[in-house]
């Protein structure tokens, strides 16, 4: 049985107020953001960014209620990452890390990735 087709992510939740900071960093370095309110693979994006931010916060009992109304978002890896079926270089995984940790005090997140069906933008789709 083979895997249903999906993305390798972060999970992050973020404080509002650094978000387009934080995205502009990361796209310089071929990362990309997704709200998950608005990720284009969420059929009830709301719902998906509820429980998301719940199961996050929750788990972590009490340690991260300051971030309980923080923007959860997928951070995804661009075409630069990407060499055809190959897992991503931990160059990427690097990266995403470095600069995650330059916005520990806007940031929560478990240095890991996750799966979820892929996150397609336009230039993905003409390949």
């Amino acid at each position: 049985m083979r895997r249903a087709p999906h993305e390798n992510v972060a999970t992050v939740l973020v404080e509002p107020c650094a978000l387009a900071d934080l995205e502009l960093e990361l796209m310089v370095l071929d990362l990309r953001v997704w709200p998950i309110r608005t990720a284009p693979n969420c059929l009830d994006g709301a719902r998906t960014e509820f429980q998301v931010r719940r199961r996050l916060v929750e788990a972590q009992r009490g340690r991260w209620d300051c971030a309980a109304a923080w923007t959860p978002v997928w951070i995804g890896f661009g075409p630069r990452w990407r060499t055809r079926d190959e897992p991503l270089p931990w160059e990427a995984h690097k990266a995403l890390w470095q600069v995650l940790d330059a916005y520990a005090d806007h940031v929560r997140f478990h240095r890991r990735l996750g799966g979820v069906t892929p996150l397609l933008v336009q230039e993905d789709l003409a390949r």
